[in-house]
Order: structure tokens, then C-alpha cells, then sequence
């Protein structure tokens, strides 16, 4: 008989969990535009949103702290002419948006330290070259001040922002509309998926394409794409029966997909978010109220389900905070803005550990904010890789100390054990032996310690009085027996012994009392 193999990974116990609910952003009008962007940018300083506006469009950012309801008077960079359609922050500078919109144009804001304390209508830079709206947008990972830009007039444009001026025009190669366009890790090639049905993995500089791929998915409905671990590529679409489908493919060899699963018969476009430290990638899908995660190995079958984080709320639009600003401390390995009908919702995707230290398999060295390549030498041709940070600077250790707890309270106890005096009560009490009850003055003084060596006085007095009903011999020789008791196990176990193992000393006492009492009987 066989047995199903279980695979193993340290992501198959991955789950995510709603911050608390001060710990949201209540009381924001999040935009009603039906357009396929994620409405939502985040970094580790800011937090921005895609708002209903009259008059224009509008978008406001919150410092990361800024949570609990927001006053609708709270400015709002607000320099559009028309309905923003996509905003992201740059990678380099946490200071940096850019945002594009429905009037054609393309603006990079600054946005001070602390956040905005009036409207911002001034954009450090305005960027004109699209003919129609501009719904996509995406920073270089690695070349400082390039910006890619993507508009329903089927045109991708690479921008110098420190020159403010449109550098490389891709305008006769996508016949419809351009549903996403990303770069890989290095920048040096940009993926596109377009409303003609057509995968393009591009040279940007030269404007050509490396490959291509038609129909990616049967269906007609919009196909997400965006690069993964090793060149591949990962893509989100819908089957000829609109049901929603995830693929993985070789861009070597675009024949066969390495991957393809069926999800479900929603008709949500599914944004794909990939962690390329860890492999994982997740789908978030517009006007779902669920996030499914999967594992991107090098091993067939490639792509391995692990989860799927479920909530009553719809979805419309989600954040993904970089590697960078996780808290290491806590396991996190992502952590989701997830927009509502009136406010955002942090969502913690979090590893279960029990150890305190830092997680070294789970956090490897990650992208950090540097450039490494300036934006002249990158469209002169040269090429950067990420300058990677670790994120064991972020990481504090933390101490446990529950032991003073419990000291504290086992005081209060004994303290009030020898203050309250006993229940009266109406019948005749038996008679008791002869008690032994140390000053309240000497308690005070004693501490700790004076308290179990009252009690320690305490059982003897007992002792003494069980053992005197003992033939006349035994008294002496039990008097004795339990003197040398008390002062060896008083000497041995209180003054010996630190206050924080006083419930062991306290029990070692009572068992050799005992062990007296059972030698002179």
C-alpha cells in the first residue's frame, strides 16, 4: 500500500491575520474607478491611496503610523486634472511617488518626513508624452530616476525623471490595450501582456522583442504576468470557460507551460505579488475576499499550493509592503494593504517559529533602497544587479523574564497567609498542637526569607506536638532529630539558595521535616 508523500517546506504553515482594529486606517473614500491597479502604494515610511476626489484626481499618504479614523479634511495631493489610475512609490527614495491619471500625464511628488500638512498641488516633475490615460506604472529596480509608463494608447514609455524626458517610445509594437508591464530583477528586460492575446518579454533600451507568446490563456479576459525566480515567468488569466488559471513558463521554451492550475469560476482579476527571497508568490483577486498563496520551486511540478488567507470584506485594491519594512521580530515574511469599501487593513503573512532569534532561513539578504546605477549609464547600457541589505539590523533581541511574576505573586500569597487570622467558626475546634508564630516586625525584616522561616517554625511547632504524644523516650530524642533538621535544611536551603528558587527550598524543608518526623517515630 502507498502513501501520499508529503512535501516538505517552511512555508506550508504560512498563515496571514488582521491587524487589531486601531491598528487600521478607517474613515477613507477609497476610489470607485473601475481600472485594474492596485489603488494602493506602501513602503516602509508611507502608506498612499487611490481616493475619490471632485474636481480632479486625488491620492492621499499617511505616515505608516497615522492609524485609527481619518479626518476627511486631512490633505491630499490632489494635482491631477483627472482620476489617478495608478500610483507607486519609488524604491530608492521613500520620499518619491509617482501617480498616473486619466489626463494623460505622469507626476513625481515629494512628500515631506512627517507626511502632508497642506494639499500638494505642485509635482516636482511633470511628465507629458502619453495621448490617453495612463493606467500602469513601475520604477527600475536597480537604475536610479528610470520610469516605466504604460497607456491606453498602447505605448510603453521609459522616462529620465532627473531629466524629465521621455528617453526610449515603444509605440508601434502592442496592437491593444497593455494590461501589466514589469521588469525583471536587474532591469534589463521588461514583461508586457497585452489585450491582443500576446506574452512579450522585451529589450527596453533597444526596444525589441526577446520573445513572445500567444494566448497565454484561452480566455478573453485581462492576463497578469510578472517575472520570477530564474527568468520564468508566472502568469494569472482565465481558461475559455472563464475559470481563473495560474501558469509558469520557460521563456526559452514558450510551447508547453511547466505549470497550470485551475482555481475557480470568480471573475476577479488576479494581481500576482512575488517574494523573490523567499519563492513564494501570492494572488490577491480584485473584489475577492481571499489571498492565495504559492510556493515557486526549480523541481516539477514547479508550483506548489500552500494556502489561502479568507475574510467576509472584499478586496478593492491591495499594497505590498517591501521586504524591508517587515518586522523580523514577528515572523513576517509579508504584509498586505488590503483596501475596503472605507478603510485599509494591514494583513500579516507570518511563519510559525518558537525559537527567539533571528530566522535566518526565512530572511536572506533582500533588495535594499540603493541604486545601483545611475540613469544616464543605464540607457547608455549598462547593467546593475541589486545591492542586497540584511535585515538582521532590524531584528531585536528580546528577553523573557515571567520568573519575577511569579515571585510577586507567591509573596502576596504568603503575606496575606500569615496576616489573615483563621474563619471562626461555631463548633467546639478540636484541640490543636502547640503553635510557634514569629513577630509581624521580624516578617518585615526578614523578606523572603523570614517568611519561610516562619513557616519552616511553623511545621516544627506541628511536628513537635504530633511527636509529643509519643512515649516520654521519644520526645528528647525527636526534639533533637528536628532541631538539627531545621538548622541544617534553614542553613542549606535559605541561606544558601537565591529567592528565585523559593518554591523548590520551600518543598525540600517540608520533605525533610517529614523525613525527621518518620525517623523518630
Amino acid at each position: 500500500m502507498s502513501r501520499k508523500v508529503v512535501r516538505t517546506s517552511k512555508f506550508r504553515h504560512v498563515f496571514g491575520q488582521p491587524v487589531k482594529a486601531d491598528q487600521c486606517y478607517d474613515d477613507i473614500r477609497i476610489s470607485q474607478m473601475t481600472w485594474d491597479s492596485n489603488f494602493c502604494s506602501v513602503n516602509p515610511k508611507f502608506v498612499a491611496m487611490i481616493v475619490d476626489a471632485s474636481g480632479g484626481g486625488a491620492f492621499i499618504v499617511l505616515p505608516l503610523s497615522k492609524t485609527g479614523r481619518i479626518d476627511m479634511s486631512l490633505p491630499t495631493v490632489c494635482g491631477h486634472t483627472g482620476p489617478v489610475l495608478d500610483i507607486e512609490f519609488c524604491p530608492h527614495n521613500d520620499n518619491i511617488i509617482a501617480s498616473g491619471s486619466e489626463d494623460c500625464s505622469v507626476m513625481i511628488w515629494e512628500i515631506p518626513d512627517g507626511g502632508l500638512i497642506s494639499p500638494l498641488k505642485d509635482p516636482v516633475v511633470k511628465l507629458e508624452g502619453h495621448s490617453k490615460r495612463v493606467g500602469i506604472l513601475s520604477w527600475h529596480p536597480t537604475a536610479h530616476n528610470v520610469l516605466m509608463s504604460a497607456g491606453c494608447d498602447n505605448v510603453v514609455i521609459l522616462w529620465n525623471v532627473a531629466r524629465g524626458e521621455a528617453v526610449v517610445r515603444i509605440d508601434s509594437m502592442h496592437t491593444d490595450l497593455i494590461y501589466s508591464a514589469c521588469w525583471n530583477r536587474n532591469g534589463s528586460q521588461i514583461l508586457t501582456s497585452c489585450k491582443d492575446k500576446k506574452l512579450r518579454v522585451i529589450d527596453p533600451r533597444k526596444g525589441s522583442v526577446i520573445c513572445e507568446k500567444d494566448k497565454p490563456h484561452e480566455g478573453s479576459r485581462p492576463v497578469r504576468a510578472v517575472f520570477v525566480s530564474d527568468g520564468k515567468i508566472l502568469t494569472t488569466g482565465f481558461s475559455r470557460m472563464s475559470e481563473r488559471q495560474v501558469a509558469l513558463w520557460d521563456p526559452n521554451n514558450f510551447s508547453e507551460p511547466l505549470n497550470l492550475q485551475e482555481l475557480d469560476t470568480s471573475s476577479g482579476v488576479l494581481l500576482p505579488f512575488f517574494d523573490p527571497d523567499t519563492g513564494v508568490v501570492y494572488l490577491c483577486g480584485k473584489g475577492d475576499s481571499s489571498i492565495r498563496y504559492f510556493e515557486v520551486t526549480d523541481e516539477a511540478p514547479y508550483v506548489h499550493y500552500l494556502s489561502m488567507y479568507s475574510s467576509k470584506e472584499s478586496q478593492k485594491g491591495m499594497g505590498y509592503m517591501p521586504k524591508r519594512g517587515l518586522e523580523v521580530n514577528k515572523c513576517e515574511i509579508a504584509r498586505f494593504y488590503k483596501l475596503h469599501e472605507r478603510k485599509c487593513e494591514p494583513i500579516v503573512m507570518t511563519v510559525p517559529r518558537k525559537s527567539d532569534l533571528f530566522q535566518e532561513d526565512l530572511y536572506p539578504d533582500t533588495i535594499g533602497p540603493e541604486p545601483s546605477v545611475e540613469a544616464d549609464d543605464w540607457f547608455a547600457g549598462k547593467n546593475g544587479e541589486p545591492i542586497l541589505i540584511s535585515l538582521k539590523d532590524g531584528f531585536v533581541a528580546t528577553t523573557k523574564n515571567k520568573e519575577f511574576k511569579v515571585i510577586k505573586s507567591l509573596m502576596r500569597g504568603l503575606l496575606k497567609q500569615h496576616s489573615k487570622p483563621p474563619a471562626s467558626r461555631s463548633r467546639t475546634p478540636p484541640p490543636q498542637p502547640t503553635k510557634i508564630q514569629a513577630p509581624s516586625s521580624l516578617l518585615l525584616d526578614w523578606g523572603i526569607s523570614g517568611l519561610l522561616k516562619s513557616r519552616t517554625i511553623l511545621l516544627a511547632a506541628q511536628l513537635t506536638g504530633m511527636i509529643s504524644n509519643k512515649p516520654a523516650r521519644i520526645s528528647p530524642i525527636a526534639d533533637t532529630r528536628l532541631t538539627l533538621g531545621l538548622t541544617s535544611s534553614f542553613s542549606m536551603q535559605v541561606v544558601k539558595s537565591a529567592p528565585a528558587h523559593r518554591m523548590s527550598r520551600d518543598r525540600t524543608v517540608s520533605i525533610q521535616l517529614m523525613i525527621v518526623m518518620a525517623r523518630a517515630a
